[in-house]
């Protein structure tokens, strides 16, 4: 079973759509029949993605567009929305995947805040304010994902760019659901991903095997369709080490803190690891 708007004629957009889980969603988009548009940086990695997505799609090699731009620059998201509506006529699926994930700290390099700020964050909410308002004025049902974080919801210390640009996301996409379900009497809805650990170029840090703690990017694609499909907002991903109800514990105890009042980040405060330890033991 697969979401409505993914059909045979439909158009998706993909950002990052050159690796990992934006190149295989575009797979899977491809397959069934959507003409794809995928936006990456780098020309050559740009080009093998298009030759797998184009070998995915029972369509026509011209069904699938490669697009080179930086989704931190509107006047190129912008180009793009131009040349996807000449080439297709449109966009139903619009895919805000791209995403970046240099370490930061509190007190480091603003060139490393703004590079992952401008990527996960404002590429996704720039991506939306050029592409959507497009998709409403069709008056076709359509999908907007954004790709968010696990670390944007539970915020866990070290590479605090990183868990604020996906804050961001997991903040801006549950008002661009609510504007959507009060505008478009639900012809359009928004949906955060939530991956869980995810053997991706972003989390390889140099290893070439998948560690046995984390999912592929197709287990993570499959469990975003299958969720689409269900309607649900939310598609909160587990892996081979982290089960749903232990995110649920954790996700749980973060909000927490602020209702008990505890210190910020109590997971990993000394006076609550056992208190912590004794929650996630409760039914």
């Amino acid at each position: 079973m697969t979401h409505p708007v993914l059909k045979a004629g439909a158009v998706a957009v993909v950002t990052g759509g050159a690796s990992g889980i934006g190149l295989v969603a575009a797979e899977r988009y491809a397959s069934l029949g959507l003409k794809v548009v995928i936006v990456d940086r780098g020309a050559d990695k740009l080009a093998a993605a298009a030759a797998r997505v184009r070998a995915a799609s029972p369509g026509r090699a011209t069904d699938v567009l490669a697009v080179e731009i930086d989704v931190s620059r509107r006047d190129q998201l912008e180009a793009l929305e131009a040349t996807v509506v000449a080439r297709f006529g449109g966009v139903d699926v619009l895919m805000n995947n791209a995403g970046i994930g240099p370490d930061s700290a509190v007190f480091g390099p603003l060139d490393a805040w703004n590079a992952v700020i401008d990527t996960n964050l404002w590429g996704v909410i720039q991506g939306s304010q050029v592409f959507v308002p497009g998709m409403i004025a069709s008056g076709k049902p359509g999908l907007v994902i954004n790709t968010g974080s696990k670390q944007g919801i539970t915020t866990p210390p070290g590479n605090p760019a990183y868990n604020i640009s996906k804050a961001g996301v997991k903040v801006f996409t549950e008002a661009l659901e609510h504007e959507l379900r009060t505008t478009t009497g639900g012809r359009i809805t928004a949906h955060l991903l939530i991956p869980g650990f995810v053997f991706t170029p972003l989390t390889a840090h140099g290893r070439s095997e998948k560690p046995a703690g984390a999912w592929t990017p197709e287990e993570t694609v499959d469990f975003m369709l299958e969720h689409l499909a269900a309607g649900d907002f939310y598609i909160l991903c587990p892996d081979n080490e982290v089960a749903r109800s232990l995110d649920e514990k954790r996700i749980l105890w973060a909000a927490g803190d602020i209702v008990e009042n505890r210190p910020p980040l109590s997971r990993w405060h000394k006076d609550y690891g056992a208190a912590f330890a004794d929650f996630v033991k409760k039914d």
